[in-house]
């Protein structure tokens, strides 16, 4: 996916910290606040070991910074913008103090007056130092669903995602969207459009645009069954808009039982999608690399999915895993309540005995093509639930 992502400044480790704030300090004897008065800034530097700790004109959310001035040691709090900031005040020198801006700065939200400030409070007092903060350029992390129709909530999550100027979905324009005071959303609800094209935001801070169409259930598609369907065997297809609402015409959907443990019996019917062989990646781009390139479908689950182990293969031979009822180290059912969700599968998380693939070639052979198999299987235990759910336009894209 082509993002002008904002990397965020690493949080160095507390010796890092001690080692750069002592060379800062090395040479300044006004280690104590004698004079018993208010802090002063006086200016902000790039928060790195000299001779890289120059002055900078502007920061951004996330940033690591050295504040300079008088009177800093004894800091109680340091805001940005209004939002405080997280620090360890006993790292800091009279002069010097190194912190890391917040890193989600809510620019709509924030009052007029505290626009393009750095507040900063100690025991004896307060000062207020103008200076510009600006938001990071966004970044898109996902889409909701890639290939909706007409009246879906659509939701693109990511960073920096406010003081929005354009959102191109599909080659449409959207006008009528909500967006999160944090950032990290913007949600519309899909307007009929019957063109492709990749996602494009535009912000005050920079523009974000896919590598891939969006609106798009034909381009390097594997299988949308319809007008490229390679699908093969193991389960049944449908076109019903009444069981799985907001489809694009066929799709297939695996339909079983619980399972008891270790039951890899996957060419049971109902518990596989098997799709001839197809162009997973050109060969002219198997010199990229793996992480470039991604799996996507969609997926319709309409009621509660634990335990049933989603496998993805090509040709039986490297695998990757879906199973979204593991969430955050704990296990959860997982629905996604009749809707249609947009299914993200790195080739990098493609795994044969425990090991990536070291390039597309490996994975994929000379040909950058192969069969794709969908496989519902169990682990250890038994599932909690059975899997009854509607997979569409399985695809290869580049994502990076």
């Amino acid at each position: 996916m082509k993002n002008i992502i904002y990397k965020h400044i690493r949080l160095l480790s507390t010796l890092s910290i001690i080692l750069i704030i002592t060379s800062m300090t090395s040479c300044n004897n006004d280690d104590d606040n004698a004079s018993g008065t208010g802090p002063v800034i006086t200016e902000i530097r790039n928060y790195a070991a000299s001779p890289n700790d120059t002055l900078v004109d502007k920061i951004v959310p996330g940033q690591w910074i050295v504040i300079t001035g008088k009177n800093l040691k004894s800091a109680t709090k340091i805001t940005f913008n209004g939002i405080p900031a997280d620090f360890n005040a006993g790292l800091f020198s009279n002069t010097y103090a190194a912190v890391q801006v917040p890193a989600v700065i809510p620019f709509p939200s924030v009052p007029a007056n505290k626009l393009n400030t750095i507040q900063y409070t100690t025991s004896v007092g307060t000062t207020t130092f103008a200076f510009s903060i600006v938001a990071g350029p966004p970044a898109l992390v996902s889409i909701s669903n890639e290939n909706p129709v007409e009246g879906d909530l659509v939701t693109l999550s990511g960073s920096n995602l406010f003081l929005i100027n354009e959102i191109s979905f599909g080659g449409k324009i959207i006008t009528d969207y909500t967006a999160a005071v944090d950032g990290k959303s913007i949600s519309f609800v899909m307007p009929n459009v019957t063109t492709s094209a990749p996602l494009n935001i535009i912000t005050a801070s920079g523009t974000v645009t896919t590598t891939f169409n969006v609106n798009d259930v034909t381009t390097k598609s594997l299988c949308n069954f319809d007008n490229v369907n390679t699908f093969s065997w193991g389960c049944a297809t449908s076109n019903s808009n009444v069981d799985f609402p907001g489809n694009h015409g066929y799709f297939a959907v695996l339909d079983h039982g619980t399972l008891g443990p270790n039951n890899g019996t996957w060419w049971e019917w109902g518990r596989s999608i098997n799709v001839n062989s197809g162009q997973w990646v050109s060969a002219q781009d198997l010199a990229d690399p793996v992480a470039d390139y991604a799996v996507k479908f969609e997926i319709n689950v309409p009621g509660e999915w634990n335990g049933t182990t989603i496998q993805i293969t090509r040709n039986y031979d490297f695998y990757a895993k879906y199973e979204p009822w593991k969430a955050n180290d704990k296990i959860v059912s997982y629905t996604t309540k009749g809707k249609w969700v947009t299914v993200t599968i790195p080739l990098s998380d493609f795994k044969k005995d425990g090991a990536q693939a070291s390039s597309l070639t490996e994975l994929l052979g000379a040909s950058g093509s192969g069969e794709f198999h969908i496989q519902a299987v169990s682990g250890s235990k038994a599932t909690v639930t059975g899997l009854r759910a509607a997979v569409d336009n399985i695809r290869v894209v580049k994502i990076n």
